[in-house]
Protein backbone atom coordinates (compact mmCIF):
# COMPACT_ATOMS: atom_id res chain seq x y z
CA UNK A 1 0.00 0.00 0.00
CA UNK A 2 1.16 3.35 -0.78
CA UNK A 3 2.69 5.89 2.12
CA UNK A 4 2.05 8.69 0.30
CA UNK A 5 -1.10 10.25 2.52
CA UNK A 6 -4.25 11.03 0.27
CA UNK A 7 -4.82 14.26 1.66
CA UNK A 8 -1.63 16.10 0.26
CA UNK A 9 -2.78 20.02 -0.35
CA UNK A 10 -3.14 21.20 -3.51
CA UNK A 11 -0.56 24.61 -4.10
CA UNK A 12 -0.78 27.04 -6.61
CA UNK A 13 1.35 27.06 -9.44
CA UNK A 14 2.63 28.95 -12.47
CA UNK A 15 4.31 26.80 -15.53
CA UNK A 16 5.90 28.91 -18.79
CA UNK A 17 6.15 27.46 -22.21
CA UNK A 18 8.40 29.60 -24.14
CA UNK A 19 8.65 29.01 -27.95
CA UNK A 20 11.61 29.44 -30.32
CA UNK A 21 11.14 30.17 -33.99
CA UNK A 22 13.77 28.48 -35.96
CA UNK A 23 14.62 28.07 -39.72
CA UNK A 24 14.09 24.36 -38.35
CA UNK A 25 10.47 25.21 -37.03
CA UNK A 26 9.83 25.98 -33.63
CA UNK A 27 11.62 25.45 -31.03
CA UNK A 28 10.51 24.99 -26.33
CA UNK A 29 12.63 25.55 -23.36
CA UNK A 30 12.54 23.04 -21.24
CA UNK A 31 14.98 20.98 -18.59
CA UNK A 32 15.78 18.21 -16.81
CA UNK A 33 14.59 18.30 -13.30
CA UNK A 34 16.85 15.92 -10.95
CA UNK A 35 17.16 12.01 -10.05
CA UNK A 36 16.24 12.85 -6.28
CA UNK A 37 13.40 15.60 -6.71
CA UNK A 38 10.29 14.23 -5.07
CA UNK A 39 7.98 15.29 -8.03
CA UNK A 40 8.57 13.48 -11.49
CA UNK A 41 12.31 13.25 -10.89
CA UNK A 42 14.32 12.62 -13.89
CA UNK A 43 11.34 14.13 -16.28
CA UNK A 44 11.77 16.95 -18.79
CA UNK A 45 10.02 19.46 -18.22
CA UNK A 46 8.81 23.39 -18.55
CA UNK A 47 10.28 26.19 -15.93
CA UNK A 48 7.75 26.54 -13.60
CA UNK A 49 6.81 25.96 -9.64
CA UNK A 50 4.43 26.90 -6.71
CA UNK A 51 2.70 30.62 -5.97
CA UNK A 52 4.90 32.50 -3.55
CA UNK A 53 3.46 34.76 -1.27
CA UNK A 54 5.83 37.38 -2.34
CA UNK A 55 4.33 37.11 -5.70
CA UNK A 56 1.49 39.13 -4.82
CA UNK A 57 3.85 42.19 -3.30
CA UNK A 58 5.86 42.42 -6.34
CA UNK A 59 5.99 45.15 -8.53
CA UNK A 60 4.50 44.39 -12.18
CA UNK A 61 4.99 46.53 -15.58
CA UNK A 62 1.04 46.18 -16.38
CA UNK A 63 -0.41 42.86 -16.48
CA UNK A 64 -1.50 40.19 -19.48
CA UNK A 65 -4.09 40.82 -21.89
CA UNK A 66 -7.92 40.92 -21.18
CA UNK A 67 -8.67 37.75 -22.97
CA UNK A 68 -6.13 36.21 -20.99
CA UNK A 69 -7.19 37.91 -17.06
CA UNK A 70 -10.50 36.58 -17.84
CA UNK A 71 -9.96 33.31 -18.43
CA UNK A 72 -7.13 32.74 -15.69
CA UNK A 73 -9.75 34.41 -13.26
CA UNK A 74 -12.24 31.80 -14.40
CA UNK A 75 -13.31 29.18 -11.59
CA UNK A 76 -10.21 30.71 -9.40
CA UNK A 77 -9.87 33.19 -6.89
CA UNK A 78 -9.46 36.59 -8.84
CA UNK A 79 -6.87 37.68 -6.10
CA UNK A 80 -4.14 35.28 -7.20
CA UNK A 81 -4.55 36.04 -11.18
CA UNK A 82 -1.69 38.60 -11.17
CA UNK A 83 0.39 36.77 -8.57
CA UNK A 84 0.16 33.95 -11.07
CA UNK A 85 1.76 35.79 -13.33
CA UNK A 86 4.54 37.21 -11.48
CA UNK A 87 5.14 33.58 -10.46
CA UNK A 88 5.40 32.56 -13.96
CA UNK A 89 8.07 35.04 -14.66
CA UNK A 90 9.83 34.57 -11.27
CA UNK A 91 9.96 30.47 -11.99
CA UNK A 92 11.51 31.50 -15.30
CA UNK A 93 14.41 33.94 -13.94
CA UNK A 94 15.18 31.05 -11.09
CA UNK A 95 15.11 28.41 -12.94
CA UNK A 96 16.67 28.99 -16.62
CA UNK A 97 18.02 32.87 -15.61
CA UNK A 98 16.11 34.40 -18.27
CA UNK A 99 13.88 37.54 -17.54
CA UNK A 100 11.03 38.03 -19.30
CA UNK A 101 10.59 41.90 -18.15
CA UNK A 102 11.16 45.01 -19.56
CA UNK A 103 14.67 47.16 -19.28
CA UNK A 104 14.55 50.18 -16.98
CA UNK A 105 16.50 52.67 -15.24
CA UNK A 106 14.40 52.56 -12.23
CA UNK A 107 14.56 48.95 -11.64
CA UNK A 108 17.81 48.85 -9.54
CA UNK A 109 16.69 52.04 -7.45
CA UNK A 110 13.19 49.86 -6.83
CA UNK A 111 15.13 46.76 -5.84
CA UNK A 112 15.23 46.86 -1.81
CA UNK A 113 11.39 47.40 -1.72
CA UNK A 114 10.77 44.45 -3.57
CA UNK A 115 10.65 40.82 -1.92
CA UNK A 116 14.01 39.60 -1.16
CA UNK A 117 13.42 37.10 -3.79
CA UNK A 118 12.50 39.37 -6.59
CA UNK A 119 15.50 41.63 -5.49
CA UNK A 120 18.09 40.01 -8.13
CA UNK A 121 15.79 40.76 -11.25
CA UNK A 122 15.52 44.42 -10.32
CA UNK A 123 19.04 44.55 -9.47
CA UNK A 124 19.70 43.35 -13.25
CA UNK A 125 17.85 45.83 -14.85
CA UNK A 126 14.28 44.74 -15.42
CA UNK A 127 10.89 45.22 -14.62
CA UNK A 128 8.77 41.61 -14.69
CA UNK A 129 6.57 42.51 -17.24
CA UNK A 130 3.84 39.72 -18.26
CA UNK A 131 2.24 41.00 -20.61
CA UNK A 132 3.32 38.98 -23.31
CA UNK A 133 2.33 36.25 -21.71
CA UNK A 134 -1.25 33.86 -23.01
CA UNK A 135 -2.94 31.59 -20.42
CA UNK A 136 -3.31 28.22 -22.51
CA UNK A 137 -3.72 25.35 -20.09
CA UNK A 138 -4.75 24.24 -16.26
CA UNK A 139 -3.90 21.29 -14.61
CA UNK A 140 -4.35 19.47 -11.46
CA UNK A 141 -2.24 17.06 -10.13
CA UNK A 142 -3.96 13.74 -9.82
CA UNK A 143 -4.68 12.50 -6.35
CA UNK A 144 -2.06 9.99 -4.78
CA UNK A 145 1.30 11.89 -5.84
CA UNK A 146 3.50 13.32 -3.45
CA UNK A 147 3.14 16.77 -4.17
CA UNK A 148 -0.11 18.02 -5.58
CA UNK A 149 -0.37 21.55 -7.92
CA UNK A 150 -2.92 23.45 -9.36
CA UNK A 151 -1.11 24.27 -12.29
CA UNK A 152 -1.43 27.05 -14.94
CA UNK A 153 0.77 26.74 -18.25
CA UNK A 154 1.32 30.36 -19.87
CA UNK A 155 2.51 30.08 -23.18
CA UNK A 156 4.87 33.44 -24.56
CA UNK A 157 7.54 34.02 -27.31
CA UNK A 158 11.33 33.14 -26.83
CA UNK A 159 11.87 37.30 -28.31
CA UNK A 160 10.00 37.94 -24.60
CA UNK A 161 13.45 37.36 -23.00
CA UNK A 162 15.54 39.87 -22.50
CA UNK A 163 19.54 38.97 -23.35
CA UNK A 164 20.85 35.69 -25.03
CA UNK A 165 18.42 33.11 -25.37
CA UNK A 166 21.40 30.42 -25.27
CA UNK A 167 22.67 32.09 -21.74
CA UNK A 168 22.21 29.54 -18.94
CA UNK A 169 24.69 31.03 -16.57
CA UNK A 170 22.39 32.52 -14.34
CA UNK A 171 19.96 29.45 -13.57
CA UNK A 172 19.93 28.18 -10.08
CA UNK A 173 19.83 24.13 -10.04
CA UNK A 174 16.64 22.98 -10.14
CA UNK A 175 16.79 22.17 -13.33
CA UNK A 176 19.83 20.61 -15.71
CA UNK A 177 20.43 20.28 -19.37
CA UNK A 178 18.72 23.25 -20.17
CA UNK A 179 17.54 23.28 -23.81
CA UNK A 180 15.48 24.51 -26.68
CA UNK A 181 13.92 21.33 -28.21
CA UNK A 182 12.73 20.86 -31.39
CA UNK A 183 8.66 20.82 -30.54
CA UNK A 184 8.87 18.53 -33.96
CA UNK A 185 11.37 15.66 -31.47
CA UNK A 186 10.06 16.83 -28.36
CA UNK A 187 7.98 13.63 -27.30
CA UNK A 188 11.04 11.61 -27.44
CA UNK A 189 12.05 12.49 -24.20
CA UNK A 190 10.46 11.40 -21.30
CA UNK A 191 7.86 13.27 -20.12
CA UNK A 192 5.41 13.94 -17.84
CA UNK A 193 2.40 12.80 -19.23
CA UNK A 194 0.24 15.84 -19.01
CA UNK A 195 3.64 18.31 -20.59
CA UNK A 196 2.45 15.99 -23.85
CA UNK A 197 -0.63 16.77 -23.03
CA UNK A 198 0.38 20.69 -23.04
CA UNK A 199 2.73 19.78 -26.10
CA UNK A 200 -0.25 18.87 -28.21
CA UNK A 201 -2.45 22.13 -27.37
CA UNK A 202 1.16 24.19 -28.19
CA UNK A 203 1.07 22.82 -31.76
CA UNK A 204 -2.30 23.00 -32.13
CA UNK A 205 -2.35 26.47 -31.10
CA UNK A 206 0.75 27.30 -33.28
CA UNK A 207 -0.67 25.37 -36.51
CA UNK A 208 -4.08 27.22 -36.21
CA UNK A 209 -2.59 30.90 -34.75
CA UNK A 210 -6.76 32.61 -35.97
CA UNK A 211 -8.76 29.72 -33.89
CA UNK A 212 -10.89 30.09 -31.37
CA UNK A 213 -8.85 28.55 -28.68
CA UNK A 214 -10.82 27.40 -25.30
CA UNK A 215 -8.32 26.71 -22.32
CA UNK A 216 -8.14 23.10 -21.44
CA UNK A 217 -8.40 22.29 -17.86
CA UNK A 218 -7.36 18.74 -16.07
CA UNK A 219 -8.86 18.15 -12.97
CA UNK A 220 -10.29 15.25 -11.09
CA UNK A 221 -13.95 13.90 -9.99
CA UNK A 222 -12.96 11.46 -7.25
CA UNK A 223 -10.57 9.00 -8.64
CA UNK A 224 -11.94 10.07 -11.84
CA UNK A 225 -9.54 12.68 -14.47
CA UNK A 226 -11.57 14.82 -16.37
CA UNK A 227 -11.07 17.25 -19.64
CA UNK A 228 -13.30 20.82 -19.07
CA UNK A 229 -12.85 23.60 -21.29
CA UNK A 230 -12.35 27.25 -19.68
Amino acid sequence: MSDIPQDVPIKHAATVILVRETNDGPHVLMGQRGKAAVFMPNKFVFPGGGLDAADAEVSLNGTASDACMTRLTHLTESDIAKPLLAAAIREMWEETGHPIGMVSERAAEMASTQPENWQSFFQAGLLPDPSGLEFIFRAITPPGRPRRFDARFFLGRADLIQGDLDDFSRAEDELSHLQWVPLAKSREFDLPFITEVVLAEVQNRLENPEGDHPVPFFSHDGERSQFLKL
